[in-house]
């Protein structure tokens, strides 16, 4: 059974940065592309970024609204994947979980993330 558990979220203000883990067990987590996404108050959980499997993780995509903002990586030896966020906004306020790109793994607790002032 694959558990994700995220890590990392807070309360940060405009303008501020915060680099979120996801460490991922009971998968085979380096043939598997990865994703973030997100759900804000009230709205659909979307996918704000993903990542390529150990083979093409170089390969990234990023959801309109996060580009230029955040970035995706992942360490394969450490079965983890993280999500640098930086020049935060209010709307990018709400949970943040990690999965595998289909998102068909069991969903984590997620992360909350609360931009501010």
């Amino acid at each position: 059974q694959v558990q994700l558990v995220e890590s990392g979220g807070g309360l940060v203000q405009p303008g501020g940065s915060l680099r979120l883990s996801c460490a991922v067990s009971g998968g085979m987590f380096s043939f598997n592309a990865m994703a973030w996404y997100r759900q804000a108050p009230g709205q659909e959980r979307e996918l704000v970024a993903g990542i390529g499997s150990v083979a093409t993780s170089e390969l990234t995509n990023y959801a309109d609204s996060v580009q230029g903002r955040f970035t995706i990586s992942r360490d394969n030896a450490k079965n983890t994947v993280y999500l640098q966020m930086d020049r935060l906004k209010p709307e990018d306020t709400g949970i943040y979980y990690c999965n595998r790109r289909t998102g068909d793994w069991n969903w984590g607790q997620g992360t909350q993330v609360t931009v501010s002032s």
